[in-house]
């Protein structure tokens, strides 16, 4: 008796563990009831809770994060496949249509035209494929996930806290991770660096000025230096390894500014 009562009494007073990630959708909603807790205490409020509980085991982000395969590629194929070319085509002319627009970028926060539109014709073809996967479950799904589960909890967080903020809701689509709007901000990064550059009191990464005035705020408030170099060994090429941790990926937005830039 004495025994059975110690544990019952340990049970109460011990601290409810957290519920473990996993690696299959078995878990997928005690982990929620969990992790909202977690996202209480974090600052998350009432829209963004009834968000998570709506969210549903994202499939085909999971198959689509266990199946990277074009970071593997050589720098020439990696910019083959992403349509470098074309890219660069279409940049030089989305800038010289618009010079001003994106030299409005450069004189607030230093970051020249090719840079932003490299990213932007990078991310989504200027806008033209933001993604079909919901992002408040794609990106809490990831953080369910045990292969990064660090790694994207505070960007869960930060989808629910975008959620009780207005700039996304539970329809929003982005990529399969998670990233959101015309550049593909991962949430956390989005609420930390958004920016309201149209004056509308919402930051919104579906509009395209909001989205690339956010991706500059993000590159210099990473390190950015006005009026350096961006291409690999100068100083700003190790903020374009902030923006995305593929070499790949990183070494083809510098060709590619360079070459928007000319």
């Amino acid at each position: 008796m004495f025994r059975l009562a110690a544990i019952l009494a340990l049970s109460l007073t011990a601290p409810v563990l957290a519920a473990p990630c996993g690696n299959t959708s078995a878990g997928f909603e005690a982990w929620k009831t969990d992790f909202a807790k977690q996202a209480r205490k974090a600052g998350v409020k009432k829209k963004g809770l009834r968000a998570l509980s709506q969210t549903q085991y994202a499939t085909r982000t999971i198959a689509a994060d266990r199946n990277q395969k074009s970071f593997k590629y050589s720098l020439d194929k990696f910019m083959r496949v992403r349509g470098a070319d074309t890219i660069v085509a279409q940049g030089r002319k989305r800038k010289a249509a618009n010079p001003n627009y994106y030299a409005a970028f450069e004189r607030q926060y230093g970051v020249p035209a090719g840079v932003l539109i490299a990213i932007h014709g990078m991310e989504t073809g200027f806008g033209n494929f933001m993604g079909d996967s919901q992002v408040v479950s794609a990106i809490t799904t990831l953080a369910y996930d045990c292969r990064r589960s660090e790694f994207f909890i505070p960007h869960a967080i930060g989808a629910l806290k975008l959620v009780d903020k207005g700039s996304i809701t539970m329809a929003t689509k982005g990529a399969k991770h998670g990233e959101l709007g015309h550049t593909q901000f991962l949430p956390g990064n989005a609420l930390t660096y958004g920016v309201d550059a149209t004056g509308d009191r919402r930051v919104d990464f579906y509009n395209m000025t909001d989205a690339l005035a956010s991706t500059a705020n993000f590159l210099r408030k990473k390190g950015w230096k006005p009026g350096r170099g961006y291409q690999p060994g100068e100083p700003n090429f190790r903020v374009l390894q902030q923006w995305n941790a593929a070499s790949v990926y990183q070494q083809s937005i510098a060709i590619m500014a360079s070459r928007i830039d000319q």
